[in-house]
């Protein structure tokens, strides 16, 4: 594996794979890796000739500066992991490399600004839409792969590349979970022991919710109110939002219609830790 921290040096690299029209795909990261990031990486390098991983924490998405701080950083062990999953090319530009000039531009993402994550984290999808925009004019790859559990992220990157004419095609890739249902996220090594059992409960009530539809519950109200009575009895998961909302879209839905796309989108705090997740019942 070749570990590059340069964009001119990267572009070197792409320009002589594409002499050989090799296809490329890419997947990036912020780092602290575990096996969701890793299910990418064999998916790119099964699908195509070359796979290029990056990491890279942007702080342009962060729109909590005590966030941003707190992010793991685990380098050393990120590219052993890299390696061993069988990454090509790494990319690690450090922030100076990458911005050598804050950005002034800011991206809105029209209605997915405004819902859900965007709405609770003013100015993070414009971070995500800038550095991907970046890191996609760098790489030039052939399919970029994101994971699921960042379902209003794909849905984000999905709107880029049609409005903005990337000749890429978006990869969304199933959600990894730990064996008692937590989706796995660099965000749960931040919890004790303890606050990853309490954390897996998000996913039981995702599930309640999810059986609750399939049982035949039409009403959006009743349905969160399976997830959000089973949370309420326990200490120490402060929700933030429980939504049932178009799959494609993620416009919260009036009634539930299982003949439509459907996802059930949560996210709360636990042990100080903003944790979310999803499940896509009718995509």
């Amino acid at each position: 594996m070749i570990c590059i921290r340069s964009i001119l040096a990267l572009r070197l690299h792409i320009d002589k794979e594409k002499q050989h029209s090799r296809s490329i795909g890419f997947v990036p990261t912020m780092g602290a890796l575990h096996e969701g990031h890793i299910s990418l990486i064999k998916q790119a390098k099964n699908e195509n000739a070359v796979c290029i991983a990056s990491i890279f924490v942007n702080p342009l998405q962060f729109n909590n500066v005590d966030d941003f701080n707190k992010y793991p950083i685990q380098h050393e062990a990120d590219i052993l992991m890299m390696e061993q999953a069988g990454c090509d090319i790494l990319f690690m530009p450090d922030v100076q490399e990458f911005y050598p000039i804050k950005p002034k531009i800011s991206i809105d993402m029209g209605a997915l600004d405004r819902i859900l994550e965007g709405a609770h984290r003013p100015g993070h999808f414009s971070g995500v839409a800038i550095v991907v925009t970046k890191l996609f004019h760098a790489v030039s790859p052939t399919k970029a792969y994101f994971g699921q559990k960042d379902l209003q992220q794909v849905a984000v990157i999905n709107q880029l590349v049609r409005e903005l004419n990337f000749p890429i095609q978006v990869v969304s890739c199933p959600i990894i979970r730990e064996s008692n249902g937590l989706a796995m996220s660099s965000r749960n090594m931040r919890l004790t022991e303890q606050g990853r059992l309490l954390a897996s409960n998000l996913f039981i009530a995702l599930s309640h919710i999810k059986e609750a539809i399939i049982q035949g519950e039409q009403q959006v109200e009743k349905a969160q109110n399976v997830g959000k009575d089973y949370l309420k009895k326990l200490i120490g998961i402060e929700l933030e939002y429980l939504e049932i909302v178009n799959s494609t879209t993620l416009e919260p839905l009036s009634s539930i219609n299982t003949k439509e796309g459907i996802a059930i989108c949560i996210a709360a705090h636990i042990e100080g830790v903003r944790l979310i997740d999803n499940v896509v019942i009718i995509s």
